[in-house]
């Protein structure tokens, strides 16, 4: 039932981390106007703001004016429910949850950003990075050392990819890994960065293969970093021994 509980509360602030993802980069306020449909303005009812179940009742439109709702919307839901209920699931009430719940919120703000406007904001990465050092002095989850050498690896490691491929990894992108580094350590966010590059390139790859993606054409690393984070926050430790001993084989 927690579990449930968590996956509940994670609909609820995946529907929220939309509103911030779509807004905070636009430079509008979060709080006003309320929700609202971006086509033709009308305020949505509290049963249109039901997260996912309102996406399939209205069947991906707005009831007003037809204009097809973005599938991002209950996607981000669904995965931060889901993501809730796992970090729950794994860890239960250990002072690594606190971490590992605004982790995945982070995740989510940032791809929603990304997706929409190619862009991290600084202010996400600010108040995320606050929030992180506040969480450790307050329920340690990273001994101090790994986890400011963590992040100093992670802005490195991306600074030295964007300078080489001049310019090819944003400076969003390399921002949001400094401050993964701190709650990752230096080990896994590693495992995440090389993580996120081979999911940019086995799902870009495939995208091209089917003409989803045009080439030379930009696209949001966001997403493939927020997959590769996730998977490093809980098997990090497990693929990092894993690669070491098949090295030493």
């Amino acid at each position: 039932m927690i579990t449930l509980g968590f996956f509940a509360l994670g609909l609820i602030l995946g529907s929220f981390y939309n509103v911030v993802g779509l807004r905070v980069p636009a430079g509008e306020s979060i709080v006003a106007p309320p929700s609202h449909c971006p086509h033709c303005g009308r305020r949505l009812s509290a049963l249109e703001l039901v997260p996912v179940f309102s996406y399939l009742f209205l069947k991906g439109q707005c009831r007003t004016c037809r204009a097809k709702i973005s599938a991002l919307y209950p996607a981000i839901e669904l995965a931060v429910g889901l993501l809730f209920a796992w970090a729950f699931h794994r860890l239960g009430w250990a002072p690594e949850l606190a971490a590992a719940l605004a982790l995945a919120s982070l995740l989510a703000i940032v791809f929603v950003s990304d997706v929409a406007y190619m862009l991290i904001p600084d202010k996400i990465l600010l108040v995320f990075a606050a929030l992180f050092v506040a969480l450790n002095a307050c329920l340690p989850f990273r001994p101090w050392e790994d986890a400011f050498i963590g992040s100093a690896v992670g802005f490195l490691l991306p600074y030295a990819v964007a300078v080489v491929s001049r310019g090819k990894m944003g400076g969003g992108d390399i921002k949001l890994f400094a401050v993964l580094g701190f709650v990752l350590g230096w080990k896994n966010v590693l495992v995440a960065f090389f993580l996120s590059a081979f999911f940019g390139a086995v799902i870009g790859g495939a995208g091209l293969a089917a003409g989803m993606i045009k080439r030379g054409k930009p696209m949001p690393f966001a997403p493939f970093i927020a997959l590769g984070a996730w998977a490093a926050s809980f098997f990090g430790t497990d693929i990092w021994n894993w690669y070491f001993h098949f090295l030493s084989d």
